[in-house]
């Protein structure tokens, strides 16, 4: 049997269950709505041949030998709601995956209590409920938590835990190590909308379709800014620590004339860059920010931060050697 289920044969299913395929693991994606044969078989064609065109897209761009395609997608089975208790009784991880409604998650999790054992640990895949609202409707509350992927699943390794006052220690832990058993990044986050990413992607967005709107740049001009500029540079450093690194107090002057000259509800620094500069923590060249640099070799550092760009760049095909010749 299957160690892991992803309940939601949609899109969201169909990509967790290629990122534990393709780690080796056989996977259960189940469909818990019951279905007239014709259309259950509709469906179960529709995803194998999603799973397989996934794989076959990642063997075109050289990711492993096209050869494998059938012996990865057959380790995701199918099953359908007359299948799903003998799935999921062994299951020790199970991702739900149905629409993202109330009814649908109440639906999902009445059948999942139900049907998992005592030990599974049960995750939501929201991308839009809190894990307080969905953690009521749960057996064993302590044994679950949110899990917000990144499309597509089985390709961007950052996968966001949110937790819930009642989620257990070892619950989280168990999880982290399941997800970095497949290749995954896990972080985690408290109970929040939004998650980390998106919270910050909609920031972002948002600003992008503003300066279209306003005229400041076309659309072209500001995705290669992105990609090349902002993209690439986040690539390398992350967003906390490039504050860090180039000081809090230049965040906090460019917040300044940004809210003075464009919007104050959208550029005015928040309280704790403010408690940070009277403290004297402004970031790497003080010493502390929001990162402690007290014992670190500081040169080293920054040679690890100009490497990590330099990866990105010839990654890129954007760095180029020194010119042979001096120009007249």
């Amino acid at each position: 049997m299957a160690r892991f289920a992803a309940v939601g044969a949609g899109r969201m299913g169909r990509g967790i269950a290629i990122a534990f395929a393709y780690a080796g693991h056989r996977i259960a994606l189940i469909d818990l709505k019951p279905r007239a044969p014709q259309a259950w078989q509709a469906l179960r064609d529709e995803a194998h041949a999603e799973i397989r065109s996934s794989l076959q897209g990642l063997a075109m761009l050289g990711a492993f030998d096209a050869q494998r395609v059938d012996s990865i997608a057959e380790r995701v089975q199918l099953v359908d709601a007359r299948g799903a208790a003998e799935a999921l009784r062994d299951a020790e991880l199970v991702f739900e995956g149905v629409p993202e409604t109330m009814d649908a998650k109440r639906d999902a999790f009445e059948q999942l209590n139900g049907l998992c054992s005592d030990h599974a640990i049960l995750t939501s895949t929201t991308s839009s409920m809190l894990v307080t609202q969905l953690a009521a409707l749960v057996r064993r509350p302590e044994r679950f938590l949110n899990m917000h992927w990144l499309n597509p699943a089985y390709v961007i390794p950052v996968v966001e835990l949110s937790t819930h006052p009642g989620t257990s220690a070892d619950t989280l832990a168990r999880t982290r190590e399941f997800m970095q058993s497949i290749g995954k990044l896990p972080v985690v986050c408290g109970v929040a909308p939004g998650y980390i990413v998106p919270r910050l992607q909609a920031l972002v967005m948002n600003e992008a379709a503003r300066m279209v709107q306003e005229g400041v740049a076309t659309a072209e001009e500001i995705d290669l800014a992105t990609r090349y500029g902002m993209g690439l540079r986040f690539a390398a450093i992350g967003v906390v620590e490039f504050i860090d690194f180039g000081g809090c107090d230049i965040l906090h002057h460019a917040s300044r004339e940004m809210a003075g000259s464009i919007d104050a509800g959208r550029y005015t620094a928040p309280a704790i860059v403010d408690r940070m500069i009277e403290q004297g923590r402004l970031g790497l060249k003080t010493g502390s920010g929001f990162y402690d640099y007290s014992g670190r070799d500081v040169q080293a550092y920054r040679r690890d931060v100009l490497a990590r760009t330099l990866g990105m760049l010839r990654h890129a095909g954007l760095w180029r050697p020194p010119a042979d010749q001096t120009e007249p």
